[in-house]
């Protein structure tokens, strides 16, 4: 039991931490010219043609035909992923205006988004333990993105960038763990990925006949499509199910730190210690979100 716990938890970490590489690679290939149309085609067409190689050959857990079979239940799909498409356009446009560790940071607003949305949708208000976590979360932000100091000036345009994703990725996690759980995870995946890929050309389709370069394929298509919309989702439901949500939730917010330190690191971007500071708050906000998960249920399916 323990060992598959482990297990569960080295694959969540590792998803986590591709997750958390990807802006940093993003920002690299805008500094050698890339655009975000080219960023985002790239990674959502190698990722959605990896995935759908990769179930060529896997054989698909045994499940009702009349659930899997149904047009209507892969339409769902193909729409909740359009959210996870706008999430990569927001986010990547956030960080051609402001540091990677901000951008990350204003992504996670999603965790308290998400209690605000499970209160609307359920008619729920949420525990003592969940409104703490938002507050804790709120400041966290502030002293992570510098808001305090009036020698740094905020770019707001980025920063509203940064907002928007969070929306949208709120939207993405809430449809991800709810929505058609019949299939198999990875042909999910690869529904959702083909509804980010239709929006995303939708949206970027004219930049197609005007100057795309079709190099960001070979350059950094393959490494974003591998680290965004491949190996998170084989990790994650290769994990989720060994470690059950509430350590999982925990586990994956490794995803913050990481892309951290990848932008300091790779990015030589500066990171003061009250910064590390508000990392730190919406860590612990995001385990004191999921404890009751972690010391109350046992590991479940997702």
């Amino acid at each position: 039991m323990k060992n598959n716990v482990f297990k569960g938890s080295i694959f969540i970490a590792l998803g986590a931490s591709s997750y958390g590489m990807l802006a940093t690679f993003v920002k690299m290939a805008y500094h050698e010219g890339f655009s975000t149309a080219e960023v985002t085609l790239s990674q959502f067409s190698l990722g959605f043609a990896g995935l759908f190689i990769l179930t060529l050959f896997r054989k698909w857990e045994s499940v009702p035909e009349t659930k899997t079979s149904g047009i209507k239940s892969i339409f769902k799909l193909i729409i909740a992923g359009t959210s996870m498409g706008l999430t990569s356009i927001f986010y990547y446009m956030a960080v051609q205006y402001i540091p990677v560790s901000v951008a990350i940071v204003l992504l996670m607003q999603t965790v308290w988004m998400g209690v605000i949305l499970e209160m609307v949708l359920h008619k729920k208000a949420p525990g003592l333990r969940k409104i703490v976590s938002v507050f804790i979360i709120l400041g966290g932000t502030i002293l992570a993105t510098s808001l305090l100091k009036q020698s740094v000036s905020i770019n707001w345009t980025g920063f509203g960038w940064g907002m928007m994703a969070a929306l949208t990725y709120t939207a993405t996690m809430y449809t991800s763990n709810n929505m058609e759980l019949h299939f198999p995870p990875l042909k999910r995946s690869l529904f959702m990925i083909l509804g980010g890929l239709i929006i995303i050309s939708f949206i970027f389709h004219s930049s197609l006949n005007h100057g795309f370069s079709y190099a960001i394929f070979l350059r950094w298509g393959l490494v974003l499509s591998l680290f965004g919309t491949i190996l998170p989702p084989l990790l994650f439901t290769r994990g989720m199910p060994l470690t059950g949500m509430g350590l999982g939730a925990i586990i994956a917010s490794v995803e913050i730190p990481v892309s951290v330190l990848m932008a300091h690191l790779l990015l030589k971007e500066p990171v003061s210690f009250l910064q590390w500071v508000g990392v730190i708050l919406i860590l612990f906000a995001v385990v004191l979100m999921n404890i009751k998960k972690l010391f109350g249920l046992a590991p479940s399916m997702v």
